[in-house]
């Protein structure tokens, strides 16, 4: 049997990078900026831990050492540029000193919001009595304004002239696919809503000025669509939930008029020396073997797997240049002592808590945390209902026939309607014509849906009342936003004519309960997962939300990998596991990594 491994070992070895077979048969080149060089405006899109940051940054990085002026914007809620670039990152643009043609932008929601809001208010300040400057700021208060305000800073890095004229490039890197599509739908969403609207208001309020904004969004759903000027990278990982995502967003993403031109296969893993690492090329190449349909046509690019996490501009400058890793023949991994799993399903079977929230970065798994901590539950005999809040929904990825366990999901646009139905029933029976007629113009707006999905989220959690709630949530900037809106959207409902429900009056103080809620956070033992995972914790802290336990997904020191490649990731999780056990106070789960990779 030896003698047969060393020999499939031997064959992995001169399998050819970037080959592979099957249905489509894809051809991919090395990515370098070469494939971006026609878009003036290029964005980076695709499941959570992909690596869109590291691909996008490295790119600008790339052009501005070519003598380029490139804008960098994040619009992710929970950006992590200022860890890639290993220094503050402005509302307003840092020039990153070491590459002074290079320009970076972080989008903070709740900033713009502030500023926004005042924008609006500012002007009426002493004109208007005090009483109608206090409604105004009351009708701003809402999630609607949070992410208006935020997609308002996209729009504007989008179609401002001067910041066209100032810049030879300008990059997005995005928030994970789910919220990604959400802020490209706005510019067509709010257009509609705002030729439709013959009252002037909105959830934004009388005073807000977004008819002045129609120009703006006109010119973005425009730039977007305009092949010439515009480049879309989808962005994924040899693995098959990661292509599967990538093709779903090139066809919503095509439903609004957006082309997708190129893919880049990050992390392509090029030689196994060991049994690990023979695995994972197998899993590599039937993922690429079976690429998904949706994905046929596309120009495709691959990028290697690097033995180091891409912070700082020296490892970025390395990161698309193709440069073989220069890897060390014997590195010492020292195994970890952490928990299992099983330890934590047992605590919390234990506990006495019935809302449990899986939460971090897009991509470190939290999806099969929650199924596999929902599952252990059922076992356990409790009855326990299991859903997500993710727009993007990978729980039909999973087996959960198990009998106690029972699945939600929050279908948007049935709730979208039935919210609605529900709100011109109760209109109907209580208002004149003129205020119906405002109740159902401003149904229309795109905000609505977001209230209908929060509402559906709340009731979810009410059940707690009855069954174990395990939550999976969407990538943290997302859920973020959702908690932090928790409090204004009663505010909204009432607003727009819909009554508030018991569950949503409830959610805070539920949420707020130590005894009743417990939140997991999910990471990986990487540089960019565990101090996204860290401010997570920080702002959970900040909300009066409590969490303790943490698990750490696809560690390789928790495995036995010679191959040179993976034991310089696995000698690298150290710092991060220890670093994590100090702030868990010993509450860590180690999950050892897998072949596949597949975190879903």
């Amino acid at each position: 049997m030896k003698a047969l491994a060393a020999v499939d070992v031997v064959i992995r070895r001169e399998r050819s990078l970037g080959r592979t077979k099957g249905a489509m048969q894809p051809t991919m080149n090395a990515f370098d900026i070469n494939a971006l060089e026609p878009y003036k405006y290029l964005f980076f899109t695709g499941k959570g831990g992909v690596g869109k940051t590291s691909v996008s940054c490295a790119a600008a990085v790339a052009f501005a050492d070519a003598g380029e002026r490139v804008l960098i914007v994040s619009t992710d809620p929970a950006s992590n540029m200022q860890d890639v670039f290993e220094t503050e990152i402005s509302e307003e643009g840092t020039r990153i000193e070491d590459c002074p043609n290079l320009t970076v932008m972080d989008v903070d929601p709740l900033k713009e919001a502030a500023a926004y809001r005042e924008n609006v208010v500012g002007p009426y300040r002493g004109i208007l009595p005090d009483d109608a400057i206090a409604n105004i700021e009351e009708q701003l208060s809402g999630s609607c304004t949070i992410e208006i305000a935020a997609f308002d800073r996209f729009a504007w890095a989008l179609t401002d002239n001067d910041v066209a004229t100032r810049y030879d490039r300008i990059v997005f890197d995005t928030a994970p696919t789910g919220h990604t599509l959400r802020t490209l739908e706005l510019p067509s969403a709010w257009t509609n809503y705002l030729d439709e609207n013959s009252t002037g208001t909105s959830c934004l309020g009388q005073l807000s000025g977004l008819g002045d904004k129609r120009e703006t969004y006109a010119k973005a759903v425009a730039t977007l669509a305009d092949v010439t000027q515009t480049g879309m990278v989808l962005v994924a990982r040899p693995q098959t939930p990661t292509l599967e995502e990538a093709a779903r967003s090139r066809a919503e993403l095509s439903d609004l008029g957006i082309v997708c031109q190129m893919l880049v296969v990050n992390g392509m893993l090029e030689q196994a020396t060991d049994e690990a690492s023979g695995e994972m090329l197998d899993a590599q190449e039937k993922a690429l073997e079976h690429m998904p349909e949706g994905l046929a046509g596309l120009r495709m690019y691959r990028n290697p797997l690097r033995s180091y996490n891409v912070t700082g501009l020296d490892f970025l400058r390395r990161f698309l240049k193709g440069e073989a890793d220069r890897l060390m023949t014997s590195i010492e991994v020292e195994r970890p002592d952490v928990r299992s799993l099983d330890d934590l399903v047992d605590e919390l079977a234990g506990s006495g808590r019935r809302v449990i929230f899986t939460m971090g970065k897009g991509g470190v798994g939290k999806t099969s945390v929650a199924v596999d901590i929902a599952k252990g539950l059922a076992r356990r005999g409790e009855k326990v209902r299991l859903t997500t809040t993710d727009p993007a929904d990978h729980l039909g990825n999973f087996d959960l026939d198990t009998p106690g366990l029972s699945v939600s999901h929050i279908d948007e646009k049935h709730e979208l309607e039935a919210y609605e139905t529900e709100v011109l029933d109760t209109a109907r029976k209580t208002m004149g014509d003129e205020d119906f007629s405002y109740i159902q113009e401003s149904l229309r707006s795109p905000c609505t849906q977001e209230i209908a999905v929060f509402r559906a989220f709340a009731d979810i959690v009410a059940k707690a009342d009855e069954e174990v709630v395990v939550i999976d949530t969407a990538p943290t900037g997302h859920t973020l936003l959702l908690l932090e809106s928790t409090q204004s959207y009663d505010e909204q409902m009432e607003s727009t004519g819909g009554e508030v429900p018991e569950s949503v009056r409830e959610l805070l103080p539920r949420l707020h309960d130590p005894a009743q809620t417990e939140v997991v956070i999910v990471t990986l033992p990487e540089a960019t997962p565990v101090y996204e995972a860290q401010r997570l914790r920080d702002d959970l802290d900040r909300t009066g939300i409590d969490s303790r336990w943490w698990v750490v997904n696809q560690c390789l020191s928790l495995g036995d990998a010679t191959d040179p490649m993976l034991r310089a990731r696995a000698a690298s999780e150290r710092q991060w596991l220890d670093r994590i056990d100090d702030m868990s106070k010993g509450l860590t789960v180690g999950i050892p990594w897998n072949a596949s990779g597949d975190v879903r």
